[in-house]
Parts: structure tokens; sequence; C-alpha cells
């Protein structure tokens, strides 16, 4: 596992980057009108399998001091989620979901499961788990099957173990610019936003307001044949202060629903 914060993130970040390049955009865009960017969150997906589950990812933040916060449902996508945070705010919140691979039908368990098998037993120990990629092979047939019931077993099925965002803190920029401006500078300079359930989901009532961008969409070559499939996307996260005065670190279930269908194949 990795010996500081620093040099995990720095890792994930350009395993990111490889195939999210709008994201090296934007994070340029914003950097060439003077800002220093902070990372608000970096989240990661997986499947609830004894392997590689979400305890197993956590545990390599939470070796470095990191403490779990929030437990969170999504009934619809059959997720369960956790966030973790730091002693030292500064470091980025880490956001990780699972999916409850039983919830879905036997087809698609035993896809899963066929990946499952082919992951070494101590795989999740490695140094580079988080952003080892798909450690299996797997069948553009059996990418489209996934696909047709749930996007995030497809995703996980052709992009593997690596950050799905990162995440600007808006409330960090130095030019006080909101998310509402922050978005109209994405638009204007030609990057898609994700409008599921309005382009900014949540808000000042709910402490937290975030919207993202759309996915940018990479070839990945399955073992039958080659796709162009979404990939992953960069997230922006405006937070909003408690009655008690207190910023507000958690994340809002129905917010983040929405934030999951960035990734969806349009």
């Amino acid at each position: 596992m990795h010996t500081s914060v620093e040099s995990l993130f720095a890792a994930l970040w350009q395993d990111y980057i490889q195939i999210t390049p709008s994201a090296h955009a934007v994070h340029q865009l914003l950097a060439a009108e003077g800002e220093e960017i902070i990372n608000d969150h970096v989240a990661f997906r997986t499947f609830d399998r004894a392997k590689i589950n979400l305890d197993k990812l956590a545990a390599h933040f939470t070796a470095l001091g990191y403490e779990a916060k929030g437990d969170y449902d999504f009934t619809a996508k059959k997720l369960t989620a956790k966030h973790f945070e730091h002693p030292n705010t500064t470091y980025p919140k880490v956001f990780i979901s699972e999916l409850r691979v039983d919830e879905l039908s036997d087809q698609a368990v035993a896809i899963v499961d066929g990946l499952i098998a082919q992951i070494p037993d101590d795989a999740a120990q490695a140094k580079d788990f988080l952003y080892s990629g798909p450690q299996w092979q797997v069948s553009a047939k059996d990418y489209r099957t996934l696909l047709a019931e749930s996007e995030y077993a497809a995703w996980m099925s052709a992009w593997g173990f690596r950050a799905n965002h990162f995440t600007v803190s808006v409330n960090q920029l130095q030019s006080g610019l909101s998310l509402v401006e922050v978005n109209q500078v994405l638009k204007d300079n030609g990057f898609a936003l994700n409008t599921s359930g309005g382009e900014i989901k949540g808000g000042e009532d709910v402490f937290l307001a975030q919207s993202s961008t759309m996915a940018d969409r990479y070839q990945v070559k399955f073992s039958d044949e080659t796709l162009e499939i979404p990939s992953c996307f960069y997230e922006f996260a405006q937070r909003y202060h408690l009655p008690n005065g207190e910023l507000y670190h958690g994340f809002v279930a129905a917010s983040a629903d929405k934030i999951f269908e960035s990734t969806n194949a349009m």
C-alpha cells in the first residue's frame, strides 16, 4: 500500500486523466485563470464480493488515517456506499460504492462472478490495486448483457479498479466563482454537462450542490471486439454551512444517484 496520501492520489490522478482527457483539459482551463484546484472527493466503484469489496478498497485509505463517516443506500441502482474523511481536512474525501451483485439477474450474477474468479485472492493488497484497471478478460457480449441491466456493472466490467471521478471543490476556487458560474465557463468552452435531475443536483437546502461533465468516450478492447464506451467524468461540488455554522462534509444520496448517470452510454 502507498505510504503517503499524496503519492496515492498522484498515482490515481495520472491513471484517471489517461482515459479522461476532458478532466485534464478542465483542470488546465481553470489553472489558466489562476485557480489552484483543490479536490473535494474522489470516488470508486466495486462489487460486493469478498476479494474486492468496499472494505478491501477502503483499507488502502484507512491505512493512511482515513475514517469512515457516512453510509448510503441507492435502492434503484442496487448500491451500498460509504464515505471516508482524513483528520487532515486538506486531503480529499473518499466515496466508495459497491454493487449488490445478487440483486441482479442470474445471468448477470454469473458474468460478474466469472470476472471475480479471474482475480488473484490477494489482488486487493497490491500497492497499485486502486488504479490497476480490470483484472479480468471480458467480452463485449457480456458487457452489453450487463449494460442492459446495470450501467454500473457494465462500467466496472470494462474499467475495473480506478478513480471513477475526481471532484473540484468550488468552495476553494480563489476567484469565488459559484457552481452556476463554473458550469457556464464549462459550457462556454464546449464541455457537455450531465443534465439528469437538472444541471445542478441538490443545493443550499441540502447543504451540497453538485454538477459534473458527461464521461469521456474511449476505445476499450474487449476479448471479442473493440467498443467506444464512456470512461470517467469530472465533478464539481459546492458545500454550504449547516445551521451550527459548520461546513457540510457529507453526501446527498438523491444527488449522488444522478451523478452516477454521468457514465451512462447515451
